[in-house]
């Protein structure tokens, strides 16, 4: 199977101002998807939003020019032009958030730098590694902050793993690695597999409901499975001491005492061990307003309690 990497449109923007450093920038460019590949040991897809074979490296500079340019490494020319990609993004995907997006209809708005970047929405909501020329010093990096901008006022910040340069790789192995582990393709899987997907967390009877009505293609198995590796990796981090929310990869909140207040018992569910807790800490799930709802049980555990809609809170009804 294929691993699917997308190209970040934003670095795009800039053409370099002669070809040397144009050449420069793709050989970069050829470099970090060769360590991709090599990482993953998979064929790779570079997902873009136009045929990439017409992108612009520098004022008159084309990429089908590069390919017949005699400077070039002829390694290099014979990698792009064998390179296999689609075009749009969301060319055969199922999901139709990722459709909505590229098409600027979608529930929520993935931004960089106040700029618009669906690209790198695409990426989050497929949770694939996203890919960018070092066309500026913003794009060196192994890691991007995003902000999401939704329909109901609920926005957030997200960081993404990212990569433009094959040294980048090196930081995201474990990433990698466990991306290529999952392979889940609906919520039935993802329930069945849960004891050896997630061993250090335990999960509510209602949980199994809800994770089985997510069919095939639902656009949020992806983020589901994301956060809840997320809350893995903290658990068996989790030794000793008390539970702390800072240590875990992604945000995690409590409920206001106002909302407990009014809606505690919407967050009250019957645990594994007979007992009904209250699952006031929760984490948000992108595209849509998700949450996953779950119980710091003792150094080691967690319970999860609800995977679904956002529930009423004191602001949001």
């Amino acid at each position: 199977m294929a691993l699917d990497i997308v190209l970040n449109e934003l670095s795009l923007q800039s053409p370099a101002s002669d070809t040397l450093t144009a050449r420069m920038w793709l050989s970069d460019f050829i470099q970090t998807i060769r360590a991709i590949k090599a990482q993953a040991g998979r064929q790779a897809i570079l997902r873009t939003q136009y045929d990439f074979h017409n992108i612009l490296l520098a004022p008159d500079y084309p990429l089908r020019r590069w390919l017949n340019d005699s400077e070039v490494d002829r390694e290099e020319q014979r990698f792009i032009r064998t390179l296999a990609t689609k075009a749009p993004f969301s060319q055969d995907v199922l999901d139709a958030e990722v459709q909505a997006i590229e098409g600027n209809i979608g529930s929520c708005e993935f931004r960089y730098q106040g700029q618009q970047a669906i690209g790198l929405g695409v990426a989050c909501i497929l949770d694939i590694i996203p890919v960018s020329l070092t066309s500026k010093p913003c794009w060196d990096c192994s890691y991007l902050d995003l902000d999401v901008i939704r329909i109901d006022g609920d926005d957030e910040k997200i960081t993404t793993v990212h990569a433009s340069r094959k040294e980048h790789l090196q930081d995201h192995i474990e990433w990698i690695k466990s991306r290529l582990l999952r392979g889940i393709h609906d919520g039935l899987t993802l329930w069945n597999n849960r004891n050896e997907l997630f061993p250090n967390l335990q999960f509510c009877d209602s949980v199994g409901e809800q994770l089985k009505a997510l069919r095939v293609g639902n656009v949020m198995l992806n983020p589901i499975e994301k956060r809840l590796f997320d809350l893995q990796e903290y658990a068996v981090s989790w030794v000793t001491g008390a539970f702390d929310s800072d240590n875990i990869a992604c945000k995690a909140t409590l409920e206001s005492e106002a909302t407990l207040n009014q809606y505690s018992q919407e967050r009250t569910f019957a645990c594994p061990d007979g007992q009904d807790r209250v699952f006031s800490w929760h984490v948000r799930l992108t595209p849509l307003a998700w949450r996953i709802h779950f119980y710091p049980s003792q150094s080691g555990k967690i319970i999860i309690g609800y995977i679904g809609h956002h529930l009423r809170t004191a602001r949001f009804k």
